[in-house]
């Protein structure tokens, strides 16, 4: 059975910012992670803002605001052995491969949104160090919004 871990991130959001990213940091990955839950919410002051994020897949990590540690779900799991994360804002975004949004979600910023994937649907990354997926918002109504993230993914 596969260990199972989160990462969470929270950024302000525009056009084009990524807010998290999960992705294969060994050199030699042995597995290829499956994301299987993804939470989004804004953690601003309420407004009626129209966003569109995508979940798209890239193939260079960029340049991130921070890290984040992924946590282990079980806590007798080991550490995540093949993903980390990066947490916006991002100085030089991700190299996302063109027309590889694996979901699209517009919503209200008064709105959360939440994804599972149904068994045996989870979205997979490739073993390929470096490469993975990441939240970005595509277009705001108005204002830079924080938003917050958190994705469960399986190695």
């Amino acid at each position: 059975m596969s260990d199972r871990y989160s990462g969470h991130g929270s950024a302000a959001t525009g056009t084009n910012k990524t807010i998290l990213t999960a992705f294969c940091a060994s050199a030699t990955p042995k597995v290829r992670p499956r994301l299987y839950e993804l939470l989004l919410g804004s953690v601003a002051t309420p407004a009626d803002v129209a966003a569109l994020f995508y979940l798209s897949r890239f193939t260079a990590v960029g340049t991130e605001g921070s890290g984040f540690t992924p946590i282990p779900l079980d806590p007798g799991a080991p550490a995540a052995g093949e993903c980390d994360c990066g947490v916006g804002v991002f100085s030089v975004e991700p190299t996302y491969t063109a027309s590889k949004e694996l979901l699209a979600i517009p919503m209200n910023q008064r709105a959360t949104f939440r994804w599972i994937a149904a068994p045996g649907g989870e979205l997979v990354l490739p073993a390929t160090q470096n490469n993975g997926v990441g939240l970005k918002s595509s277009s705001m109504s108005s204002g830079t919004p924080a938003f917050d993230v958190t994705m469960h993914w399986m190695e």
